[in-house]
Order: C-alpha cells, then sequence, then structure tokens
C-alpha cells in the first residue's frame, strides 16, 4: 500500500477499471456475439445446439468480468457508481432483464423436444446477447455526450434525464458499434469451436459483414467526435492528491475536446490504430479461412475500441451535460488512498486467478462442436 502515491493510484485504477471492462468483451463479449447470431447462423435445430454448446461451458464462468467490473466501479469509483447506476436504473433494469434470459435459456431449451418450445428459447438467447450488446454501446454513447445529472452543496446527485433521452442519433451510432464488434467476436468464435459445415459458413458472413460495419461505425463515430459538440476539458489544474470532492474541478463543454488528449500523447493514437487495424485482420482471417487470425483480430479490434473511449476521455469518468463542475474524474471521485492501495493488493492477488482459470477452462473445454456429438449426447444443451 506505501509503495504508491495517492495519484498513481487513482490512475492504476482507472487503468484496472478499462482492463475488466476489455476482459468482459473478450471473453462474455463473444458470448453475446454468439447469442445474437443464434437464429441466423442455425437453421435446424442440430445446428443451433452446436452453437448453444460452443459458449455452454464457458459463459457462467465469464460473468466473473462483469461482477468484477461493477465491483471495481462500486469500490474504487463510489461517485461514478452512485450516479450512473442512478442514472442509468432503466437501462440497467433492461440489461439484466435481458441477461437473466440467458441462463433460463440455456437450461430449459432442450428439455422439451418440442419446436415451438425451442424455438422460442432460440430467440430468448438471442435478445439475451443483443440487447446487452446494444445497450452497453448506448451507454458509452451517452457518457461520451455528457450525463445529464448535477451535484448539489452536500454532494447529493439529482437526475435530469430520462430513459427514451438515452437513444440519440451519436448513442445509438455507439450502440450499434458495440453489436457490431461483438458480433464479429462471437463469429469469429464460431469458426474456431464448430465443424466445417453450414454453421462455420454462415458464421463468416456474417462476420464479414459485422467486420465492415466495425469499421465504418467506428470511423463515424470518430468523425462525430472530431466535428459534432461533443468533449469536455478541465479549466483549471486538478489536485491529483487532493481529497475527492467533485466540486472542487472546474469544467467546461468545449466541442472537439476528445481529441486533445491524442496530441498531447501520440502514442494514444495506438487505441483507435487498433480498433482498426484488429477489424482488418478479422475480416483478413475470415477471408484467408485462418480461425486464429480472425479471432485474435476481432479480440484486438474490441480491446482496441474501448480503450480509445477510456484515452479520449481521460480524466473524465462521467462528465455532467448540464452542470459541467459536477463531472467525475480520476482525480475528483475515488476512494480514499487506503482503500485503493488495499483493493489494489488483493487484485493482485486474485486477477491473476481468474486469468487462469479462465486459461485452464479454455484448455480443457478446447475442440470443435461436431453435429455427431450432439446425436450421441443428448443431454447437451
Amino acid at each position: 500500500m506505501a509503495f504508491f502515491d495517492y495519484e498513481t493510484l487513482r490512475f492504476i485504477w482507472w487503468g484496472l477499471v478499462g482492463v475488466l471492462l476489455i476482459g468482459f468483451a473478450l471473453t462474455d463479449g463473444y458470448d453475446l456475439g454468439v447469442g445474437a447470431l443464434l437464429p441466423f447462423v442455425g437453421k435446424t435445430d442440430a445446428e443451433r445446439r452446436m452453437v448453444i454448446n460452443s459458449v455452454g461451458p464457458h459463459w457462467e464462468g465469464h460473468q466473473v468480468w462483469f461482477i468484477l467490473g461493477g465491483g471495481a466501479i462500486f469500490a474504487a469509483w463510489p461517485f461514478v457508481y452512485a450516479v450512473s447506476f442512478s442514472g442509468f436504473y432503466l437501462a440497467m433494469f433492461v440489461v439484466l432483464a435481458a441477461l437473466i434470459l440467458r441462463p433460463v435459456g440455456f437450461k430449459y431449451r432442450s428439455k422439451h423436444e418440442d419446436s415451438a418450445w425451442r424455438t422460442r428459447w432460440d430467440w430468448a438467447l438471442f435478445i439475451g446477447g443483443l440487447v446487452p450488446a446494444l445497450v452497453f454501446g448506448v451507454a458509452v454513447g451517452n457518457v461520451l455526450l455528457g450525463v445529464p445529472f448535477r451535484l448539489d452543496s452536500d454532494l447529493r446527485a439529482f437526475y435530469e434525464g430520462s430513459f427514451f433521452a438515452l437513444f440519440t442519433p451519436f448513442s445509438l451510432l455507439c450502440g450499434l458499434l458495440s453489436v457490431a464488434m461483438l458480433v464479429l467476436h462471437g463469429s469469429a468464435w464460431l469458426t474456431i469451436k464448430v465443424e466445417p459445415g453450414p454453421v462455420h459458413v454462415r458464421a463468416r458472413r456474417y462476420g464479414t459483414v459485422a467486420g465492415l460495419a466495425s469499421l465504418l461505425l467506428f470511423a463515424a463515430g470518430g468523425l462525430f467526435v472530431a466535428y459534432g459538440d461533443l468533449g469536455y476539458k478541465l479549466t483549471a489544474p486538478a489536485d491529483h492528491f487532493g481529497p475527492s470532492n467533485p466540486l472542487r474541478s472546474e469544467a467546461l463543454h468545449t466541442a472537439g475536446a476528445w481529441l486533445a488528449n491524442y496530441a498531447a500523447a501520440p502514442l494514444t493514437m495506438l487505441a483507435p490504430a487498433a480498433g482498426f487495424l484488429g477489424a482488418l485482420l478479422a475480416l483478413l482471417g475470415i477471408r484467408l479461412r485462418s480461425e486464429g487470425l480472425a479471432f485474435s483480430g476481432s479480440s484486438l479490434s474490441a480491446a482496441g475500441i474501448i480503450a480509445t473511449v477510456g484515452v479520449s476521455m481521460f480524466p473524465f469518468f462521467l462528465p455532467s451535460s448540464i452542470d459541467p463542475r459536477s463531472s467525475l474524474t480520476v482525480w475528483n471521485a475515488s476512494s480514499t488512498e487506503t482503500t485503493l492501495g488495499i483493493m489494489l493488493f488483493v487484485t493482485a492477488v486474485f486477477l491473476p486467478l481468474v486469468l487462469a482459470y479462465t486459461a485452464w477452462a479454455l484448455r480443457v473445454m478446447r475442440g470443435t462442436v461436431t453435429t455427431a456429438e450432439m446425436a450421441t449426447h443428448p443431454d447437451r444443451y
């Protein structure tokens, strides 16, 4: 705990939140993408069972990343957690309702042989994959636009937005980018996990569409950020070592401010470059029938796109669109120095265990899912 000062701990935890979000996208992200693809890449019951079983052994373990991300925000950035989860509670409810459909769909889908029963659960799994991917992207778009909240003198948060106001043209663009990014990741996973055949061919086809959409939507988002009315900046030097009090900062809405970090630190251009390069590599892998290259490319693209958001907004976490002075940043919204230090020690112990478990589970349950396997194992999903 004494190894790092308060400023460094805050910066480390900003980076760790990004790592956890990327970890969620790279693991549970392809589960969501596969769910969104299910009704389209699988035309028969056997084909859809193959698709479901490609993620069946892993999806529950991947939920750990989602829980870790929420827990890290709650413990390390309590102001961010309080404002975002209370302001976006209807959107969060929609996400949780959709995610609840996944375990129920996985468990009950094949318990009854009636085709109508199974089709309904297939569409439930589709909703459980598509809706979270879309809403997560819409939420990111709203954060980039600025969230309509303010803090009073007692640091009580007041959210003045509405559920339907979340769906602006830019936020919907971000939502579609999120869907395309995860569908590309899911299709790349399917090309690895299912046997050569109709499902494999369809996965490559949809992966190509998703890859092209990712490139176009990511570029469109960049143009929107560059030429639209987006961006916030601090107008006074921030106290990197001071107590967490958002009202001690001064911020201003400034068009184009989200590009300032790239000019100040050119190495940050690696983040958007990875987003574009990864999608291109994924498309090349699909074209060359190189499943490993396609999955590596989709992983790099997802990591690059998420990192781009973090790099563009630093040091902001939640800018306020109605009272920029209330904006939450890395320097004014964290837990105490002691809390961050203890949490860093715990994370240093347990995060490698989570990584090791994830790698071990993928290795143990490696191999392709085949039609013959579905026929000989009626207990599979």
